[in-house]
């Protein structure tokens, strides 16, 4: 008898966690963060092993993608629905994709010869809003453009608020990356104040590089509450106490649990991390997956 009661009461136990198992993982799932990466991480390297890379990227725990220019034609080498088919195989969602938005100014000694062609926004951003649309990515990125003087800011603003246009008519959301360069004056003015006023926030939206932007002085939890909903993207990078030296996320001086504790206000929905030319870019993420998964 005793034997039958413990029987039925472990079976109403099991199937009680059955029904609430889903509730629970679902609750579970909203309440955790994706976490990606972006490509540019792999600079130079990323294009020897598309797959194989892809592989080890989600065996890291990372499950968003966010890709950049290559030297290899279309996404790595591929066209956009294959590139988007091989993600999907890997259990990788590709969110968002960056496009220079002028001719990049060659660095001294750099042969600019080597490289393909670079679609930029300036001359080219019907083709980057086709090319993104066609793959199913729902994120263009302006990863950078020109803002050195007043005139080159001008241009830039017209250069966006033209293929903001393009990407809404699209189904796109158009969305620009900064460095610390955004927020410096020139001119007596700060060109993300100038992108953020001058074009609409319906058109534009941002992808704040949490890590620059900390370089440059400014709280990002301030610009959340200043510009609300407006970034729906963030790239996540640490420095060190001079802001000389990027590192893996955790190991710099950047408070992230601040910033993510106030990520509602700002509309944060997708997390790259990104580390420019690491020594070890699976190593780097490693660390930074784990740092972010104790606060995300």
């Amino acid at each position: 008898m005793n034997s039958r009661r413990r029987f039925l009461q472990q079976s109403s136990a099991f199937l009680a966690a059955s029904v609430l198992a889903p509730r629970f993982l679902s609750a579970q799932s909203f309440t955790n963060r994706p976490v990606g990466i972006q490509l540019f991480t792999f600079f130079g390297k990323f294009d020897q092993d598309v797959k194989g890379n892809l592989q080890k990227i989600a065996e890291l725990g990372y499950t968003e993608i966010e890709s950049a220019f290559s030297m290899l034609p279309g996404f790595y080498g591929m066209k956009g629905k294959e590139f988007m088919a091989l993600n999907k195989d890997l259990g990788l969602n590709w969110v968002s994709h960056h496009v220079v938005g002028a001719p990049l100014k060659p660095r001294p000694g750099m042969d600019m010869s080597r490289f393909p062609k670079m679609i930029n926004l300036r001359d080219d951003a019907q083709q980057a809003v086709d090319n993104v649309a066609e793959a199913g990515v729902k994120y263009l990125v302006c990863a950078n453009t020109p803002i050195d003087t007043k005139d080159e800011l001008a241009a830039s603003v017209a250069t966006l608020q033209k293929t903001a246009e393009l990407a809404k008519k699209a189904g796109l959301t158009f969305c620009y990356h900064n460095h610390d360069a955004e927020f410096k004056v020139v001119d007596g003015q700060k060109a993300f104040d100038v992108f953020a006023s001058q074009i609409s926030a319906d058109l534009l939206k941002f992808e704040l590089d949490l890590g620059w932007a900390s370089k440059a002085g400014v709280d990002p939890v301030e610009l959340f509450k200043q510009h609300p909903g407006r970034f729906p993207l963030c790239h996540i990078k640490d420095f060190d106490s001079e802001f000389k030296n990027i590192l893996p996320v955790g190991e710099g001086v950047v408070n992230y649990k601040r910033i993510f504790d106030a990520a509602k206000s700002g509309g944060l929905e997708h997390f790259f991390v990104e580390h420019d030319f690491p020594k070890d870019a699976f190593e780097s993420l490693r660390i930074s997956k784990k740092a972010l998964d104790a606060i995300l």
